[in-house]
C-alpha cells in the first residue's frame, strides 16, 4: 500500500477500539473481541441473503480445489513478513465481525426493530436454521491494566444471582417472539468473567437457556475462563454442564509484564489447567496473547510464544496492545514509559509470525492461528470459513441472539445493542422492556458490501461473475472506485484481480483487513458526534 493508501487508512475515526488486548476473540472461531459482541468498543448477511458468501467460496473451491492465493497453506509457507510492509500496514482499521460497523448503530434503532428482526424470522425459512448464542456475563474480581472491556469490577459474588434473574427477564421476551425449542449450534459465555458465576448459578444459567433453545449434537459450547478463577474441579463442573470449548486468558508469561498488568498466573498453573481440560474431553482450547504490553521486549515475548507453543493449545490468538488511558480508565494504571516502542511491537509481531507457525500452526487470519488438525484450520483450507461476532468460525452463518448487558444481536438485516450500563439495562427490563439502546437496519447497498467483505475476509477470493448474477448489478460499474483502490494493493502484492476474480494473495492474507476497508464505504465517511460524544478509534490492523 502507498502512501496515499495508507493515509486514507489511518485518518478516519470511526468505530471504538475493537482488539481490546486479548479478551474476546475466542473459542467459536478463534472468538471475537468484546467490541463485537459485548459492544465494550463498538457485532453477516440479511433476509433472504445468507447464501451468497457461502455460494462465492464454493463456487471457486470446487473450480480451483482451493488452490486460489488466499488459501492458507500458501499464506502459512510465508515465514515472515518484509518489515516496510508491517511498518507502512501499522495504521488503523475496522475489524469487520460485522458491516457495517458498530459506531454505525442509531439510537434512534429501538426495542421495537429487535422485535421486528425476529417476528420476520419466525416468518421466513430461517425459522428452522439453528441460531448461535452470546451470553455476557460483566463481572470481575480484580482489573487487568490493559483491559478496554465492558465490565464490573467487584468481589460481591452476590451480585451474581439478580443478573441471572435479569437474563431470564430478557430471554422471556426474547422468547415471546420465537418458536419453542429452537435450536442452537453455538453457544458462547464472554465478559468480563464468566467464572466469576459459581457452578450452581452457572448451571442455573445453562438450564434458562435449554428451556427456550435446544442445542444440537454438535453444538459448539464455550466459555471464557480466567485460569487464575479455576481449577480442575470447576473445569469437571463445566464439562459435566456441556460446555465444550475453553478460551484461557495467557496474554505473556514472563513474571514483570504481569505484574505490569496485574494480572499474575505462571506457566505451570495454565499448563496443569490445560492438562486437566484435556482428560476432561475439551474438545478445543484456546489460548489468547497480547503483544506490545509494559516491560515487554522482543525477546521475552518470543519465550512467551515459544511456551504457549508448547503446551499445544488447539487455536491461538494473538492481539496488539492499543493504549487509550483517555478512553480507558484501568489503563492508566500502566507506566507509558514501559510500553514498547512502536518498532519493537512490529519486532514482536514479525517474530511471533514466523515462531507460530515454524512450530506448525496454521495462519487463519488477522490475528488468529490453528493447528492444522483443528476444525478452524480445516474449515479454511475447505472454503467453508465464517465470520460474526465470535470471530472466525466453522459454523455456516447464523443468526446471532445475544444477552445481557452490552450484547449484540444480529437477525436477517439487522442489528441490535443492548445497554452499556448494567443500572439502565437492569431498569429496562424492570420495566418489562427489552434493553435495547442502539442498532441499526442495513439496506441492500448495506447488504452486498457485508457479501463482498466477508467473503474476502473469510475466504480470500470474490468472484464477481457469481457476485453480478447474485445481485443483478454490475461490479465494474457498481464499484468503479473500489476497483481503483484495489489497483494500489495490486502494485504492492497485497492482491490479485484478473478475469473476474479478486484475490487476496499470500502476503495480502496478513493485510486482509485493508482489503476489506476498500469497500467499506463509512470508513471513507466521517460520522456526525453527538455534542457529549467523544471521538473514537480502530485498533491497528496488525
Amino acid at each position: 500500500m502507498g502512501t496515499t493508501m495508507a493515509d486514507n487508512v489511518s485518518t478516519h475515526a470511526g468505530e471504538q477500539v475493537e482488539a481490546h488486548q486479548g479478551s474476546h476473540e475466542r473459542s467459536h472461531g478463534c472468538g471475537e473481541s468484546c467490541t463485537n459482541r459485548c459492544g465494550c468498543s463498538g457485532q453477516g448477511k440479511g433476509a433472504g441473503h445468507h447464501d451468497h458468501t457461502h455460494t462465492h467460496a464454493h463456487a471457486h473451491a470446487e473450480d480451483h480445489e482451493h488452490e486460489h492465493a488466499g488459501h492458507p497453506h500458501h499464506a502459512g509457507s510465508r515465514s515472515l513478513v518484509d518489515a516496510d510492509l508491517l511498518r507502512r500496514f501499522d495504521v488503523a482499521g475496522p475489524r469487520y465481525t460485522s458491516y457495517p460497523t458498530a459506531d454505525r448503530f442509531s439510537d434512534r434503532y429501538t426495542a421495537d426493530g429487535l422485535v421486528e428482526a425476529l417476528k420476520e424470522r419466525a416468518l421466513s425459512a430461517r425459522r428452522e436454521e439453528p441460531v448461535s448464542l452470546y451470553v455476557h456475563i460483566p463481572f470481575c474480581e480484580s482489573v487487568c491494566y490493559y483491559c478496554a472491556c465492558n465490565k464490573v469490577i467487584t468481589k460481591h459474588h452476590d451480585r451474581g444471582a439478580p443478573y441471572l434473574e435479569k437474563l431470564k427477564s430478557e430471554l422471556a421476551l426474547i422468547a415471546e417472539h420465537l418458536p419453542a425449542d429452537t435450536p442452537a449450534s453455538q453457544l458462547h459465555l464472554g465478559g468480563g468473567s464468566p467464572t466469576f458465576l459459581s457452578d450452581d448459578e452457572l448451571a442455573r444459567l445453562m438450564e434458562l437457556l435449554r428451556s427456550q433453545f435446544e442445542l444440537t449434537d454438535d453444538a459448539e459450547v464455550s466459555i471464557e475462563v480466567d485460569p487464575r478463577t479455576v481449577d480442575a474441579t470447576r473445569l469437571a463442573a463445566l464439562r459435566q454442564m456441556g460446555f465444550n470449548r475453553l478460551s484461557l486468558g495467557i496474554q505473556d508469561f514472563d513474571p514483570d509484564v504481569q505484574r505490569a498488568v496485574h494480572r499474575e498466573q505462571s506457566f505451570e498453573s495454565v499448563a496443569a489447567l490445560m492438562q486437566s481440560a484435556r482428560a476432561l474431553g475439551f474438545q478445543s482450547i484456546n489460548a489468547d496473547l497480547i503483544y506490545g504490553l509494559p516491560k515487554q521486549t522482543s525477546a521475552s515475548f518470543a519465550r512467551t510464544i515459544a511456551q504457549v507453543s508448547a503446551l499445544r493449545p488447539d487455536r491461538i490468538a494473538l492481539y496488539g496492545y492499543a493504549h487509550l488511558p483517555e478512553r480507558f480508565k484501568p489503563q492508566r494504571r500502566i507506566d507509558s514509559e514501559a510500553l514498547p516502542t512502536a518498532g519493537d511491537k512490529l519486532q514482536m509481531l514479525s517474530h511471533a509470525l514466523s515462531g507460530l507457525m515454524g512450530e506448525g500452526y496454521s495462519y487463519i487470519g488477522m490475528d488468529h492461528f490453528a493447528l492444522p488438525e483443528d476444525s478452524l484450520a480445516v474449515a479454511k483450507r475447505e472454503g467453508r470459513l465464517q465470520r460474526n461476532f465470535q470471530g472466525y468460525s466453522t459454523q455456516p452463518d447464523r443468526d446471532l441472539i445475544a444477552l445481557g448487558v452490552s450484547a449484540i444481536s444480529r437477525i436477517g438485516a439487522h442489528y441490535s445493542q443492548n445497554a452499556k450500563d448494567l443500572s439502565t439495562y437492569e431498569e429496562a427490563l424492570s420495566a418489562g422492556r427489552l434493553p435495547v439502546e442502539r442498532g441499526m437496519t442495513l439496506d441492500d447497498n448495506d447488504l452486498r458490501r457485508r457479501d463482498i467483505i466477508m467473503t474476502l475476509m473469510c475466504q480470500g477470493r470474490l468472484d464477481m461473475q457469481h457476485f453480478e448474477r447474485d445481485h443483478g448489478l454490475s461490479f465494474a460499474q457498481e464499484y468503479s472506485a473500489e476497483l481503483e483502490r484495489l489497483a494500489q494493493l495490486e502494485r504492492d502484492g497485497l492482491v490479485t484481480v484478473h478475469d473476474h476474480l479478486i484475490d487476496v494473495t499470500p502476503l495480502g492474507w496478513y493485510f486482509v483487513r485493508a482489503v476489506a476497508m476498500v469497500f467499506d464505504q463509512y470508513f471513507r465517511r466521517p460520522r456526525i458526534l453527538q455534542p457529549d460524544e467523544a471521538p473514537v478509534r480502530f485498533s491497528r490492523i496488525l
